[in-house]
């Protein structure tokens, strides 16, 4: 059964029964529809004792989702992904407790399949017939898979520089592929063809921000419930989010927030938005002071990171609200910040992370290093994709590697050149390897 009790307009306040299976409300096409539950009723239904014995899936939180039978449930077994407690990366940053909430583990390589799995659950749900999504790749390369798992067809609207490697995604899940031109007007053409044809098909909307499928939007929120039980139903003093459209930070801090009122955990984090400085319309937002509805978009969007990319962040006013509410804070980071980033984690967290997946990271060290954060604080940084995603910021050709015959010599010349000083060669002396 569902625990919705009924769906909320966040700009007009209209209120839609959970029977109406609204997707967004009829006085704005940009009105992202709140959902609410009877939390009663689920701390009746449900226990600390009961999630832990459950499978470590995005469904075992399924009280606080908005699916109505169990059978309508399509997944790939997405979610549980692990809360690693950093080492190394932590000493080279000088923090005593740093976590590492590692999505890339999902099915597709990044967090787009928490939101995608509750948002094709739906259209099962409402016998939707076509599928349609608006994104720079990650959300898209999700919803097709899971499209393809539920057997819907799927159109999938994606930036023109969109990485070849989530084309390549998109390409064998099925889903017909098509790129769009950056216009000189600020909309995102992705999002206003999916507009377009939603109205004149009746297709169903999955992209992964709230203001055009309220379902989908719930699906992050499992994030937070996932790393509070893992710290052992404490709450950490910070969580480092990636923000682009805005729906992973609000969903984790509308989960923060239900544990909280549930009694499950005490407390809430502070929630640090971090985004590229190539298009940080949310930072720049919360540094002026604005109103979560007066949002202003941001003019030719260019980073590393292309899945922050987002022109006009559609769950910035939640987005905002919650950095509010937590006495959290927003840090832009330049691109140079993030590879650099990107690589440090690798090496010392054997994390292979794509630029928008560790921009988070790159947040923290410049907060640290401001003092906004305190090193002795408990904090959770969001690593939320694959460096598989967009191979082409990591990839070098084979002729930028050195190529030697099997031979000693050769080899020491090289590691000699690589190090620029003698090479220091350590044998082993526990083991005898014979060949």
């Amino acid at each position: 059964m569902s625990f919705v009790t009924g769906l909320q307009c966040a700009k007009c306040g209209k209120n839609y029964a959970p029977e109406d299976n609204a997707l967004f409300c009829k006085n704005h096409d940009d009105g992202r529809l709140d959902i609410f539950y009877d939390y009663d009723a689920i701390r009746n239904e449900l226990s600390r004792e009961v999630l832990s014995k459950r499978a470590a899936t995005v469904w075992k939180y399924k009280e606080f989702l908005p699916i109505g039978k169990r059978e309508n449930v399509v997944s790939l077994g997405e979610g549980g992904t692990p809360l690693i407690k950093s080492t190394r990366l932590a000493e080279k940053l000088k923090l005593q407790l740093l976590y590492l909430k590692d999505d890339t583990r999902n099915p597709t390589s990044s967090f787009k399949d928490r939101p995608m799995t509750v948002g094709v659950s739906k259209a099962l749900e409402l016998q939707a017939k076509i599928l349609a999504s608006a994104s720079s790749g990650n959300a898209a390369a999700s919803l097709a898979a899971y499209a393809a798992r539920a057997g819907f067809e799927c159109y999938a609207f994606v930036p023109e520089s969109a990485p070849a490697g989530k084309i390549a995604q998109l390409n064998l899940f099925g889903a017909k592929i098509v790129r769009l031109r950056q216009l000189k007007e600020e909309e995102d053409p992705t999002v206003k063809m999916l507009k377009l044809v939603c109205r004149k098909y009746g297709w169903y909307p999955c992209p992964s921000f709230g203001p055009f499928n309220p379902y989908q939007a719930e699906g992050p929120k499992t994030m937070a419930y996932e790393i509070v039980e893992a710290l052992d139903w404490e709450m950490p003093d910070w969580v480092a989010i990636p923000v682009g459209a805005g729906g992973l930070l609000a969903g984790n801090w509308k989960g923060f927030r239900e544990l909280n009122l549930l009694g499950y955990a005490q407390g809430e984090p502070k929630i640090c938005a971090v985004q590229p400085e190539g298009c940080a319309p949310l930072v720049r937002a919360f540094r002026q002071r604005k109103s979560p509805l007066n949002i202003e978009p941001w003019r030719n969007p260019q980073s590393v990171a292309g899945g922050l990319c987002d022109p006009f962040p559609w769950d910035g006013d939640a987005a905002l609200t919650a950095l509010k509410e937590s006495g959290g804070t927003a840090e832009s980071v330049s691109d140079t910040e993030i590879l650099k980033t990107q690589k440090l984690l690798a090496k010392t967290e054997g994390i292979l992370a794509e630029p928008s997946g560790v921009a988070s990271l790159a947040g923290l060290e410049k907060l640290l290093e401001q003092g906004v954060i305190d090193r002795e604080e408990l904090v959770v940084v969001e690593i939320t994709g694959s460096g598989l995603k967009d191979i082409d910021v990591i990839t070098k050709t084979p002729e930028d590697y050195p190529l030697i015959e099997p031979r000693i010599e050769e080899f020491e010349k090289i590691v000699k050149a690589q190090q620029g000083k003698q090479m220091n060669i350590v044998y082993g002396t526990t083991h005898r390897i014979c060949f």
